[in-house]
């Protein structure tokens, strides 16, 4: 008998709540003309299409840069920039409508295959395109004049509604027109901003040409709020290469409303489905909270508490807790939640006759473990402890006696519980008994 992969099972698995929770939402997505000239462009549709079957509301937003290059080269014309920005004079102009244009043509093309045995197979996308976007003129900069470069005026909210709630995929190219007939070249990136916002999307993607790593040491970063971001902004060495652009539109469209963007190396096969459809994603968060915060418990939490703690229960690592015990002592505990699922969690029982605190449920999901959540989830409930005059802090424990000692604990004797602790030791459980006194900060 055949079996299906264990890991592709749970991927499905894993991915159910995302589908659940990405139907009928709308996601605007930005992609350059770079990823439209790549010849493997036809796998990213394939994704589009996939996101479309399964409920998701989808703008497209493409660019058109190196294709205005191409075309102006081959009329022997050198393309002019003044702070990133094309001067689009009366000749670019007739490269951007031609680009456009035939960019536009390809990527409906692409939508409209459903030959058999490919993934297209069975899709019938309906794409709607149109002046959708008003511009006017981007005038003149530093004494240089932008011709026909534009900016965003408004977008018609309405019109793209509608389409959307038709099933409509909606295609937007990089231009827009004014109420005088005058056609400007725009920057896709500000184009998915605006409509992102216009429209109050769930989501901003920006599919970009590199990833979003630090200058210094070239760590990738994977979630950033707003104002983090933009610290890293205001630094002109803090970014590797050219991201800076997709993170400013990124935190543009969070404080305009967006919930969420998300900037994406288009370069990963599948990229845009594996940043959707699981928890870590592989691309950068951008958003105006954390994506992951620790902070006090609430009865909401019961469930994914419950979820944490119940493989360690099952292993004899912790002692076993009733839904109603962990409802009554729900006011004691500190969740580390990620994305809405809880992740992390610890319990402070304190005991202020004697100036004690027990440091109790101490669990992390396997999946975040070794990642420095269990020291940062210690510092805080130590924290707790001090803000709240305690003095001591014990644990009691059977296999991670060691973890304890490295982190400042000290080996006890059953003695030195507090009296109402005491009585109620498990002598067949044996576990050691460790305390750390909380007197130096």
């Amino acid at each position: 008998m055949n079996t299906v992969p264990a890991d592709r099972v749970r991927w499905f698995r894993d991915s159910s709540p995302y589908i659940h929770a990405h139907r009928g939402r709308t996601f605007v997505v930005s992609f350059g003309g770079e990823a439209v000239a790549d010849g493997l462009f036809a796998n990213l549709v394939h994704d589009f299409a996939l996101l479309n079957s399964l409920g998701v509301r989808l703008v497209l937003v493409h660019g058109i840069r190196p294709q205005i290059e191409q075309r102006l080269q081959a009329r022997g014309i050198e393309a002019r920039y003044h702070r990133g920005l094309r001067i689009t004079d009366a000749i670019a102009l007739d490269c951007v409508k031609e680009a456009a244009g035939a960019v536009r043509v390809e990527i409906e093309a692409l939508l409209s295959m459903g030959l058999a045995n490919s993934p297209m197979a069975g899709a019938c996308i309906r794409v709607a395109s149109g002046n959708f976007v008003v511009a006017r003129p981007r005038g003149v900069c530093d004494g240089v004049d932008f011709g026909q470069t534009g900016v965003v005026r408004r977008v018609d909210v309405e019109g793209v509604r509608g389409q959307l709630e038709q099933g409509n995929v909606v295609l937007l190219s990089p231009v827009g027109y004014s109420p005088t007939g005058e056609v400007f070249n725009l920057s896709a990136e500000e184009v998915a901003t605006a409509v992102a916002i216009a429209l109050d999307a769930d989501k901003l993607l920006l599919l970009t040409e590199e990833e979003c790593r630090a200058a210094a040491d070239d760590k990738a970063f994977r979630q950033l709020t707003t104002d983090e971001a933009d610290l890293l902004l205001t630094r002109s060495d803090s970014l590797a290469g050219d991201i800076a652009p997709h993170l400013r539109a990124a935190v543009m469209a969070c404080r305009g409303g967006v919930k969420r963007a998300h900037l994406v190396d288009r370069h990963q096969d599948g990229a845009v489905l594996l940043e959707l459809f699981t928890r870590d994603g592989v691309g950068v968060l951008v958003s105006t909270s954390p994506f992951e915060e620790m902070r006090l418990a609430q009865l909401g939490d019961i469930g994914g508490i419950c979820d944490l703690i119940r493989p360690l229960e099952a292993a004899g690592v912790l002692v076993q807790r009733t839904r109603e015990r962990l409802e009554t002592e729900i006011d004691d505990y500190t969740v580390i939640e990620r994305d809405g699922m809880v992740v992390g969690c610890a319990a402070l029982h304190a005991y202020p006759e004697e100036s004690a605190g027990e440091l109790a449920c101490v669990a992390l999901h396997e999946d975040y473990r070794g990642e420095g959540r269990g020291d940062r989830l210690l510092d805080y409930i130590e924290r707790r402890a001090r803000e709240r005059g305690l003095r001591r802090l014990f644990v009691l424990t059977t296999q991670t006696t060691h973890w304890f000692r490295e982190h400042g604990f000290e080996p006890a004797g059953l003695d030195d519980l507090p009296s109402a602790r005491r009585a109620l030791y498990n002598h067949n459980r044996n576990s050691k008994i460790l305390f750390k006194s909380l007197d130096r900060i």
